[in-house]
């Protein structure tokens, strides 16, 4: 996947209502994600902004949120989510609290095209887990940037296995109350 955004956000949790220094990494499949650290090893939140986002306010527009004592109120970010729960995050700055929000409404609305120059035509390409995104900038003609889309070979055989296996017991079941028959007709 492609990273679209990554920084140190403060995050709010939802039980204490704890300030949290988090590094926190936007992918372009509308993944947020928040790491202890900046290595990224030990994952502790993430949220899918494809899914579950409705608006993102920053800044005056977050009423009711009080920001960490160090920093001003200017800085808040609030995720509003589908559940009606709220994701509160403040950034260092003002200006990186709106970026910080415009990137998060552009990756809510806008899905990856992908050009077909067979047809002429620009296709929307569904994210998920199983594609692998590479951009290049300023491969294509003219500086534009070039999205390739590969998808994962192995995409579905869990479900063909899972199936195939739950086939295989039930024909199994079956065969063995044919086998007891014999004798209960004697």
């Amino acid at each position: 996947m492609a990273l679209l955004r990554s920084g140190w956000l403060w995050r709010q949790t939802s039980v204490l209502k704890r300030w949290k220094l988090n590094w926190c990494d936007l992918w372009i499949d509308g993944s947020l994600c928040f790491y202890k650290t900046e290595s990224r090893r030990h994952l502790e939140h993430r949220v899918g902004l494809k899914v579950s986002c409705i608006d993102v306010r920053s800044g005056l527009e977050c009423g009711g949120v009080t920001p960490p004592e160090t920093n001003p109120r200017e800085n808040l970010i609030v995720v509003h989510l589908r559940d009606g729960s709220t994701l509160n995050l403040c950034a260092n700055s003002e200006d990186e609290s709106l970026a910080w929000k415009l990137t998060l409404l552009d990756t809510r609305r806008n899905p990856v095209f992908t050009y077909d120059p067979y047809d002429d035509s620009y296709q929307a390409v569904p994210l998920n887990n199983y594609h692998t995104v590479y951009i290049t900038p300023g491969a294509g003609p003219g500086g534009t940037h070039q999205v390739v889309v590969q998808r994962d070979p192995f995409d579905g055989i869990a479900e063909n296995l899972a199936l195939g296996i739950l086939a295989g017991m039930a024909a199994g079941a079956a065969m063995r109350s044919f086998l007891w028959m014999p004798f209960f007709l004697c």
